[in-house]
């Protein structure tokens, strides 16, 4: 019962007086975090199609969030890579950096614009692009290939305890919890949850626009997803992962 507890007091909201009252890193003058994680000099960085290049058929939003749903079942279509930019742009696509290079506005929102998030893309079907393991780079809008490992869709299926389904690319999202620490404190690890939520919406409404579908799932193995996408479990974590896939007709 202590545990049950534990969690309902996470849901609450009673820490902002402490907050306001208590100093932060920012509050200290400490400069924030980097906008997104830093990469390798010199590694490739491959291509998206740009936002106001997007040829996305039009679709009511009254009509995406009706039939939105979880999809458990994907064909063996492929996605395009124009599709995936989409998806990569609607669920972390940055559109504009404010506050003097410490902050973004993205197509989702943020508790204090914060966006904690790293996306990660467990790739097995997207056209002119190779099997294997990415990190999406929100500011630049592109991808780098971290793994292209024969096995990497299978030890991804693994870690997410055989639900990927045999779908066309598993999202996986981690946070860098210091980016919203630095101004939330204690309060973070609530915010940082509800961020989450908003992240995996815009993914489904944004699938139903490309004859798509996506199944959310919070019951993966930590530690597995943990060192299949190469972080530390501390400092950056899983904290959601998504299936997608073209529907079956």
């Amino acid at each position: 019962m202590n545990d049950v507890m534990t969690g309902r007091a996470f849901l609450r909201c009673d820490g902002w007086d402490d907050w306001r009252d208590n100093p932060t890193d920012q509050k200290k003058g400490v400069p924030a975090p980097p906008l997104e994680k830093p990469f390798p000099p010199g590694v490739q960085r491959i291509d998206l199609v740009a936002p106001q290049d997007f040829a996305i058929a039009p679709i009511a939003l009254l009509d995406a969030i009706r039939r939105r749903k979880s999809q458990r079942a994907y064909s063996a279509a492929p996605l395009s890579l124009a599709e995936l930019s989409f998806l990569l742009w609607a669920t972390q696509g940055v559109k504009e950096i404010v506050l003097g290079g410490q902050a973004t506005r993205r197509t989702v929102p943020s508790g204090g614009a914060r966006h904690p998030f790293e996306t990660y893309l467990g790739v097995q079907r997207v056209e002119t692009l190779a099997p294997g393991l990415y990190r999406y780079l929100p500011v630049e809008h592109k991808l780098i290939l971290l793994s292209d490992a024969s096995d990497m869709y299978p030890c991804m299926n693994q870690a997410l305890r055989n639900q990927g389904r045999d779908c066309a690319v598993v999202f996986a999202w981690t946070a860098i919890p210091y980016r919203t620490e630095w101004r939330y404190a204690a309060m973070s690890a609530k915010l940082i949850a509800l961020d989450a939520g908003h992240v995996c919406q815009n993914l489904y409404l944004a699938c139903e626009a490309i004859g798509a579908g996506t199944c959310a799932i919070d019951a993966y193995n930590q530690t597995e997803m943990d060192e299949l996408l190469g972080v530390d479990g501390v400092d950056e974590l899983t904290v959601y992962c998504a299936t997608v896939g073209k529907k079956v007709q």
